[in-house]
C-alpha cells in the first residue's frame, strides 16, 4: 500500500505523508453489518477519567467483523475492500455462497472476486482459514486464536504476521510480530497471509487538528508540569525529570509489568525483544 508526499501548500500540508487507499474499492459500508458505537472520552462507567488525552473526534459505526471464520467449507467471494475508522487494518466484504455476508480482516494482495474459504482441508492459500495442524512449517499468518473457537486475538493490525516454525505435540509454535515465541493449540485457527496496509505506519498526520479528528487530544509532557502533578515536574530552569516514569509513578523503563502468576506464562518460550 503506497503513501504519497502532499505538496507544502500550507503549513498544516508541509510534513502531512498521506495514504493513497488504492487497495480500497467501496467508500459506502454494507449497512447490514454497521452497529452504534458511542465515544468514551476516556472515562469509566462511573464517569471518572481513567485514559487521559482522549475526546471529540468525528463520529463512527463500528463494522461488525467475523474474528471467527467459523463458517467452514462455504465458498465466500471477496465483494469489496473498504476502509474502517476503527482500526489500522482494511476490512473485505465477504458474500457466502448461501448469501449470508461477513467482514474479515483484509489481507495483503486480496481482490475483488477472489474466492477464500474456511476449514478442514481448505488449501493454505492467501486468505483462507485453517487449523494450525494444518498450516505448513514457515508460512505467515494472521488474525490467530489464542483458544479454540474464541476468535482471532493475535497478528490483527496493519502489516503485521505471524510466522509458524514448529509443531510440538499438540501445540503449534509461533513467531509473533513483537519477536516473541510462544506456543498456540493446534485447534486454533490462522488465516493465511498478511495483513493488509502495511505502510500504515509511514503515515505522518500534518498537523494538531487531525488528530483531534481521531479523538486524540493534547498531550502535556511531565516535564513540563509541576512536582504536585507529576513525579517528573518541577526544578530549576530546564530539568531532566530524573528517570522516566508515568503520572502514576510507574517506571517507564525496565520495570516488568506483567505478572508471574499469568496462567500463560508457560505456553511463551521465549520473552519478546527488549532493548
Amino acid at each position: 500500500m503506497p503513501v504519497r508526499k502532499l505538496n507544502p501548500v500550507s503549513p498544516g500540508q508541509r510534513h502531512r505523508v498521506a495514504n493513497t487507499f488504492s487497495e480500497v474499492t467501496c467508500s459506502e459500508p454494507e449497512k447490514s453489518l454497521l452497529s452504534k458505537i458511542s465515544s468514551s472520552g476516556g472515562r469509566n462507567r462511573t464517569g471518572k477519567m481513567t485514559v487521559r488525552n482522549r475526546g471529540g473526534g468525528h463520529k463512527r459505526r463500528y463494522r461488525i467483523i467475523d474474528f471467527k471464520r467459523d463458517k467452514d467449507g462455504i465458498p465466500a467471494t471477496v465483494k469489496t475492500v473498504e476502509y474502517d475508522p476503527n482500526r489500522s487494518a482494511f476490512i473485505s466484504l465477504l458474500v457466502y455462497a448461501d448469501g449470508e455476508k461477513r467482514y474479515i480482516i483484509a489481507p495483503k494482495g486480496i481482490k475483488v472476486g477472489d474466492t477464500l474459504l474456511s476449514g478442514k482441508g481448505a488449501a493454505p492459500s492467501m486468505g483462507n482459514t485453517l487449523f494450525l495442524s494444518e498450516v505448513p512449517l514457515g508460512t505467515e499468518v494472521h488474525a490467530i486464536e489464542m483458544q479454540p473457537g474464541k476468535g482471532a486475538a493475535m497478528a490483527r493490525s496493519a502489516g503485521t504476521y505471524a510466522v509458524l516454525a514448529n509443531r510440538e505435540e499438540k501445540y503449534g509454535v509461533l513467531r509473533l510480530p513483537s519477536g516473541e515465541t510462544r506456543r498456540i493449540l493446534l485447534t486454533c485457527r490462522a488465516t493465511m497471509g498478511v495483513v493488509s496496509n502495511p505502510d500504515h505506519g509511514l503515515t505522518v498526520m500534518g498537523k494538531a487538528g487531525r488528530n483531534r479528528w481521531a479523538g486524540r487530544r493534547p498531550r502535556v509532557r511531565g516535564v513540563a508540569m509541576n512536582p504536585v502533578d507529576h513525579p517528573m515536574g518541577g526544578g530549576e530552569g530546564r530539568a531532566s525529570g530524573g528517570h522516566p516514569t508515568s503520572r502514576t509513578g510507574v517506571m517507564a523503563k525496565g520495570q516488568k509489568t506483567r505478572s508471574r502468576k499469568k496462567p500463560s506464562s508457560k505456553l511463551i518460550i521465549n520473552r519478546r525483544k527488549t532493548k
